[in-house]
């Protein structure tokens, strides 16, 4: 039970220095530290995530910043495409998803370490690119709804959904580039309205692990627990810290993780 509550305890930490993308660790933490397999770790993961998000999407709702609408549609395709990945993970063998997982984790890794570095000032390549299909209305404050944007939030959510139910993650990591490249939303609209979509879609998926019988509550209570103490004491200390200082050791991290998922799924 201590053991599950520090592995909780440091999932919340994460969480809070780095976002919810940080939750992606939950899932290899309890591998390590806890001695399940992928599939046992998913749901309880999933948990610790979507109870962070929901915290983030109610912050947004009050602030206004959620585009609602947007991430109903998103949410909507994800829960539906949940189940599947959840049923994948239950029939799948405890290799395939590790290294599957190691290599999205590697990706997270990656974009972290893209996200420390200075931004370059490109403005001949920003006047050229091409408009995103969803596009905010200035005058009404509501995006412009055409085929083109609701198809790619619709396969968006679809893939953050699929990704949810197989690996146990968020799906931040898919949501947020992709509302940044489909929309000109603000970076404050885009964070808050891809929480929400995690919440919804992560919330489905424990429920529909729950239901299933493959949430092991025991361990899930006090991970949770855990992690909600962890994200309370670590945003403290996220506030004194530097975010790219931040997000170059969370990359580190993840990398490292990746690397070690791999070695014990072959030795």
């Amino acid at each position: 039970m201590i053991i599950i509550l520090l592995l909780g305890l440091t999932v919340g930490v994460i969480l809070a220095l780095t976002g919810a993308g940080g939750g992606i660790l939950a899932v290899p933490l309890l591998v390590f530290g806890a001695g399940l397999s992928m599939a046992e770790a998913g749901p309880i993961g999933l948990l610790a995530v979507g109870l962070a998000a929901s915290l983030g999407a109610v912050m947004g709702l009050r602030n206004g910043t959620v585009r609602y609408k947007a991430a109903l549609l998103t949410a909507g395709a994800g829960i539906i495409c949940s189940p599947l990945g959840i049923w994948l993970a239950q029939r799948t063998p405890n290799r395939p998803l590790a290294v599957l997982f190691a290599v999205l984790l590697m990706y997270v890794a990656f974009r972290a370490f893209q996200k420390s570095l200075p931004a370059r000032a490109d403005s001949k390549a920003t006047s050229m690119r091409k408009p995103p299909p969803c596009v905010l209305d200035e005058k009404r404050g509501k995006l412009h709804w055409t085929a083109p944007c609701a198809w790619a939030l619709a396969v968006s959510g679809m893939v953050a959904g699929a990704l949810s139910g197989l690996l146990g993650v968020g799906g931040g990591f898919v949501m947020v580039p992709a509302l940044q490249r489909y929309t000109n939303l603000t970076t404050q609209s885009v964070l808050a309205t891809s929480l929400t979509v995690i919440a919804l879609v992560s919330i489905s998926g424990v429920v529909a692990s729950s239901a299933a019988g493959h949430l092991q509550w025991a361990i899930a209570v006090p991970f949770t627990l855990g992690a909600l103490v962890g994200m309370t004491g670590g945003r403290l200390l996220a506030a004194r810290l530097p975010e790219p200082y931040l997000q170059k050791g969370f990359a580190i991290l993840a990398a490292l993780v990746a690397l070690a998922l791999v070695v014990k799924a072959f030795v």
